[in-house]
């Protein structure tokens, strides 16, 4: 058979596994040849100073060496939540566009309806019909009825978790698991589901050398996101490290990422907040050790994975084409979860804890505030960047503002593949990323007018290096984010007009994109019987 006839084929079978964008068969853009495989690898709740290579003590010579080899983001921002940053990074859409504008619950109004609404299209399935072969391990969250799975949203392999977090060592059975398009019970006594996630990611790859086809693996890990659930074995790589206190282990931090780079020195480091208390005041600092160790575990466990993934990849021969960028959702979480047995050591499958606002201040330093808000502790992700073919070896730093939704026209432009405007019969919206391939290859790149946040009524604009940010029911600060990323200084008092003016500029993005006054949004809508809303 020749090469043409088989892609035709191919095409043939994948049309007929998913939805296809109206106007006919799919087509590719450009010969497959010339098409990278594409690699997405997310973290669930790891702060921005995490990695080791972001200035973390965490062991991760994985994401270290990616970087190495790679690129580093100083300046790309999340969406302050697992399910809208999902939504955000699969469609290229900010979340209330597609649906997702919270969580998974069904508010009845565009923006809320807590599923992918029919306005928008996946990497995946954009990918598909352009001759990928689309493979997803981990976790979905965005949407848990049948019609919402991720192979129905061109996936065409799925294993994961369909809702959000659970025991890592035996998930509940109302934290729902799936392989492919079946439910997923096969849990034995050695299940630990940042290994699951990689074992699957690592058997889709399998083969990948078979045909012609290039591939899109998205792998979402459910790690460090709580309960801190680890191995006894990494847990005791750490066990001690952090007697020393979160201050001091903040401060390290700090003076590593200004060796590095990642940050100025003009930018101050944050103050300890209120909620957390000063080291010498806390009287149980070995249980306090051990909740900081069992995350740090969950992080070098996942790292662990990370390198599995990427010598498959090499092993097959991929490397050189093959794009792969790690990321993380949001924020370290100030969440201090208590739901487990009574007494549990922490890290054990018994316990169900978080690891609470003073660790979660270490994981975000050097910014302030936590997940769920849109300071930067809230939305500063890493992003690590490695591609042979087009990335320099060691091309170091960059520092051009970027967000997750720039991942899908990334992921296309880099595939030779234009963004549909229309998809089974309905009209797509347009994404408002911006494709960062030129930012890869160090050209300069037309710059976001403004970024735009909203989550739980925290709202901020980006505009340049002016940001306008408030916490819910609170006042709007402004910061100049070249002089004081970090947001020590206030400058809404002096700065009235650019205040004005940045407020517009929100309200008119909110009302474009669906935001509802979160005082305002409506209670949750009851699932019907059969499963519809």
């Amino acid at each position: 058979m020749t090469r043409i006839a088989m892609l035709a084929n191919l095409a043939a079978v994948v049309a007929g596994a998913q939805r296809l964008p109206a106007g006919g068969a799919p087509a590719a853009s450009r010969p497959l040849d010339g098409q990278p495989n594409i690699v997405i690898i997310l973290a669930d709740d790891m702060g921005f100073s995490d990695a080791g290579c972001y200035g973390s003590q965490i062991a991760t010579p994985n994401l270290d060496r990616l970087a190495a080899t790679g690129l580093r983001f100083t300046q790309l921002y999340n969406t302050t939540r697992c399910c809208p940053t999902r939504a955000a990074l699969l469609t290229g859409l900010y979340p209330h566009q597609c649906g997702i504008g919270h969580m998974t619950d069904d508010r009845g109004v565009p923006g809320y309806r807590g599923r992918l609404n029919e306005h928008c299209v996946t990497i995946a399935e954009v990918l598909r019909q352009s001759g990928y072969h689309t493979w997803m391990s981990g976790k979905w969250h965005l949407g848990m009825e049948r019609t919402e799975w991720p192979i129905e949203h061109g996936f065409e392999r799925y294993f994961g978790q369909l809702s959000g977090a659970c025991n890592y060592f035996r998930p509940e059975p109302g934290r729902v698991m799936a392989l492919d398009d079946s439910v997923y019970r096969s849990f034995g006594d050695h299940f630990y589901i940042t290994d699951a996630i990689t074992d699957y990611a690592v058997r889709f790859l399998d083969g990948a050398d078979r045909d012609a086809r290039p591939f899109f693996l998205y792998v979402a890990y459910t790690a460090p996101h709580a309960p801190l659930h680890a191995w006894p074995s990494d847990i005791a790589k750490y066990r001690g490290k952090y007697r020393i206190g979160w201050d001091a282990v903040r401060q390290r931090r700090y003076e590593r990422m200004i060796e590095l780079g990642i940050i100025e020195r003009a930018w101050a480091l944050s103050p300890r907040p209120p909620e957390v208390p000063a080291w010498e005041a806390v009287t149980d600092p070995d249980e306090q050790d051990l909740r900081m160790s069992v995350y740090a575990a969950q992080i070098d466990r996942m790292d662990q994975g990370i390198g599995r993934i990427l010598d498959r990849i090499r092993r097959l021969g991929m490397e050189h084409s093959t794009l792969v960028m790690f990321l993380s959702d949001n924020g370290g979480d100030s969440e201090d979860i208590d739901e487990g047995k009574p007494g549990a050591p922490v890290g054990t499958a018994d316990s169900y804890r978080g690891y609470a606002p003073p660790w979660a201040n270490v994981s975000n330093a050097p910014f302030r505030r936590y997940k769920r808000q849109v300071h930067e502790g809230g939305i500063a992700t890493p992003l690590i960047v490695r591609w042979p073919a087009v990335v320099r070896r060691g091309d170091g730093l960059r520092h051009a503002p970027g967000h997750v939704i720039d991942l899908m026209p990334t992921c296309l432009d880099a595939a030779g593949v234009k963004y549909p405007a229309r998809w089974d019969d309905h009209d797509i919206t347009p994404t408002p990323g911006r494709s960062l391939l030129p930012v890869f290859r160090g050209e300069a790149a037309g710059a976001h007018d403004c970024l735009f946040w909203e989550h739980e009524g925290n709202w901020a604009v980006r505009c340049g290096n002016f940001k306008l940010v408030a916490v819910e029911g609170g006042e709007a600060e402004l910061y100049d984010l070249a002089a004081d990323r970090t947001e020590m200084h206030n400058l809404a008092a002096q700065r009235p007009d650019v205040v004005k003016s940045l407020r517009g500029k929100y309200d008119e993005w909110a009302r474009q994109c669906n935001v509802v006054p979160w005082d305002k949004l409506p209670a949750r809508v009851p699932k019907q019987p059969n499963g519809s809303s």
